[in-house]
């Protein structure tokens, strides 16, 4: 075989590496041979819904962790529910990327409070948060709640306070809220969904 100087460099290169592949226990035909496992193997699914718009598609949200005492779960995969009549399967841009949301390291995860003249947010419990808005909403209500206007006229309305609604409730949940806020003498009403 005739062979020049640069042909024999690649001859033996290649004949070293496939050596030395074989000499340390590599072997092509179990390599080849294997699959590639399939990420959402060991995550345990949840059925969800879409928290950005009155829409309420269904999302499949996959996590990793086997609920142990000690184990932090987390989110690995987000898809549309093909099970769910509103949207087959998909979801617009804002549904696809609610993972970055859920694994945001910025998501608040439960009440704080920021006392008056403290620069520092403290934790409390749903209780005592649930019950600080109550006592702070009936304050305002009863200081300020207008029975009559400045002609006469019955208005009984509750002006120096707002309601933000959730944009993603379903229409039974949103009316019951309305009835609620209306009900205190609430005008100023509004949702998120224009946003």
């Amino acid at each position: 075989m005739d062979m020049n100087r640069r042909q024999f460099f690649r001859v033996s290169g290649a004949g070293l590496a496939a050596s030395s592949l074989v000499a340390l226990g590599f072997s092509p035909t179990a390599a080849l041979a294997e699959t590639r496992a399939f990420k959402l193997t060991h995550a345990t699914v949840s059925h969800s819904i879409c928290p950005y718009c009155s829409v309420s598609c269904g999302m499949l949200i996959y996590k990793l962790g086997d609920e142990a005492k000690n184990v932090h779960e987390r989110v690995i995969h987000i898809e549309g529910d093909p099970d769910n009549p509103v949207s087959r399967g998909s979801l617009c841009p804002k549904g696809s990327g609610v993972m970055d949301m859920i694994n945001s390291p910025g998501r608040v995860k439960y009440p704080a409070v920021r006392e008056p003249g403290s620069k520092d947010w403290k934790r409390i419990s749903w209780d005592e948060a649930i019950t600080r808005i109550a006592k702070r909403m009936k304050a305002d209500r009863d200081a300020n709640f207008q029975t009559k206007n400045a002609a006469g006229t019955t208005v009984n309305r509750w002006t120096t306070t707002g309601f933000l609604m959730c944009s993603s409730s379903s229409n039974e949940s949103s009316y019951l809220t309305v009835k609620v806020a209306r009900g205190l003498g609430m005008v100023g009403i509004d949702t998120q969904a224009r946003v």
